[in-house]
């Protein structure tokens, strides 16, 4: 490997150790502002078809993060849930030190770009974020479930015309992937045409 080569086959080797890591394996500290603008930078990078920025994210730190789980613990106790219930989902809200909310503005009359095209520029912003925030030294995790189909809490984080899709839990992460990070590999996922 020559020396022009060496940088890019060191970030490749990084992507190719991303893993998700899950609230509970999480601590401080959080990434900062600053991280989090890299973190969005990364996302715009992301193939994006007639540049329509279809995605969003809203941060949720600080006191917010109370506010959230506040929410979370009422959409438990409207699907049925007892208080333990509720409380569980509140605790699950504030673990990560940041939280981010993905949210999805997809314009189903867009004359050129359709809607599946968006929604792939959307995945690919969540992937680039991600990934950014792991060459960073965070570890992350997308994670939704019925809260998103709350209406409470759906109204809460997006603006009309945008679909909640879940939260990214970020923070520093306490422990390492073990095992293969796929199943099925590169086999599964990759056939040759023709």
């Amino acid at each position: 490997m020559s020396g022009h080569d060496k940088p890019q086959a060191l970030a490749l080797q990084a992507l190719l150790s991303r893993y998700s890591v899950g609230p509970r394996h999480l601590v401080e500290p959080g990434p900062s502002e600053d991280e989090l603008s890299l973190m969005v930078q990364a996302a715009l990078r992301a193939p994006d078809h007639g540049e329509l920025l279809p995605w969003r994210f809203k941060i949720v730190r600080g006191a917010a993060r109370q506010r959230m789980a506040d929410l979370f613990a009422a959409a438990a106790r409207a699907a049925g849930k007892d208080e333990a219930g509720a409380q569980l989902d509140a605790e699950r809200a504030l673990r990560p030190p940041v939280t981010v909310a993905v949210l999805a503005r997809i314009d189903l009359g867009h004359p050129q770009v359709p809607a599946h095209e968006q929604w792939a520029a959307v995945g690919g912003a969540l992937a680039q974020f991600l990934a950014a925030a792991h060459l960073l030294g965070y570890g992350g995790k997308m994670l939704s479930g019925a809260k998103v189909r709350d209406a409470q809490i759906a109204a809460a984080f997006s603006e009309p015309g945008e679909t909640l899709l879940g939260w990214i839990a970020l923070g520093t992460p306490t422990r390492r992937a073990q095992g293969p990070s796929r199943k099925g590999g590169v086999d599964a996922a990759m056939t040759i045409w023709g």
